[in-house]
């Protein structure tokens, strides 16, 4: 379930961008990865205390997400979605040059030092079973839980919020009431890549950090299908059950399938479900 909370937290970067400005981020991943180098960054090296060195990173990649959708989506915008697919692409690819030529970063694997223990909890007494959790995993899942809980409250009983929900569902009414549209946009971009620097950030203690630990974003991505594609709740569930689908696959199959686990969800859903388990189906008058 903890793998699954970082694959949701991902999934639910890609459905934010997705619902705003119906743009794939297949650089979602890679904003993941600045996040847990940036953290790496104020933590190990400048050596911050954990959380105000995790709270400057995510802040970090908020300004990043933001100056991100100003400098380089929105001069695009207007031209064919695949040519800006292409460009989310290629950014990933230069976010991932960038920080394996960065002092200090380079191609080489790096720890973060928690406040989490990798020691196991018991969570039912011994009598009733062998429940055991480790309390990194016990944290990614509890923080998934608080930032999803953050993230309603704010789309839901802020006035920005609902103007970002405005905006998703109907750009041109909302400029005329008033809302700066591209301004909400370049707000969820910031958004979208503050939760990944979390995501990497809780990541980093299972899988450590190096310039490929964006390709998660490629796991991610069968998530927010699967719950799917526009659907905020549906990017969470999608998420855990990719999470534990992979991990029983990897247990009790043969080598090699926990690799693919994810993908062939994907396929099937796809053939049976196409708008996902939480989506809904849409069409257009042509």
């Amino acid at each position: 379930m903890s793998i699954g909370c970082i694959y949701a937290l991902v999934a639910l970067g890609f459905v934010l961008i997705y619902k705003a400005t119906e743009v794939v981020n297949f650089a979602q991943g890679d904003l993941m990865m600045l996040g847990a180098f940036l953290a790496y960054t104020f933590i190990s090296i400048l050596g911050w205390n954990y959380w105000l060195g995790a709270s400057a990173a995510i802040v970090g990649m908020f300004l990043i997400g933001n100056l991100i959708d100003r400098s380089v989506l929105r001069p695009v915008l207007g031209q064919p979605q695949f040519s800006i697919v292409m460009v989310t692409i290629g950014f990933g690819y230069i976010a991932r040059s960038v920080a394996g030529m960065m002092p200090g970063w380079g191609t080489e694997t790096y720890a973060i030092e928690t406040p989490f223990s990798s020691e196991g909890m018991r969570l039912v007494p011994e009598e009733i079973g062998s429940l055991v959790i480790a309390q990194t995993d016990l944290s990614v899942i509890i923080a998934t839980i608080l930032l999803c809980a953050i993230l309603y409250t704010f789309f839901t009983y802020t006035r920005l919020g609902v103007a970002m929900q405005a905006s998703s569902q109907n750009q041109l009414a909302s400029y005329y009431m008033g809302i700066p549209v591209k301004g909400v946009f370049s707000m969820i971009w910031g958004i979208s890549a503050a939760v990944a620097a979390a995501a990497g950030i809780l990541l980093a203690p299972t899988t450590l950090i190096d310039t490929n630990m964006g390709f998660i974003g490629l796991k991610a991505f069968p998530a927010a299908v699967l719950g799917g594609f526009g659907s905020i709740p549906g990017a969470v569930v999608g998420g855990i059950i990719i999470g534990v689908i992979e991990t029983l696959a990897g247990f009790y199959l043969p080598p090699g399938f926990k690799n693919v686990a994810a993908y062939i969800v994907l396929l099937v859903v796809l053939v049976v479900r196409p708008q996902g388990l939480f989506g809904e189906k849409t069409g257009k008058r042509v």
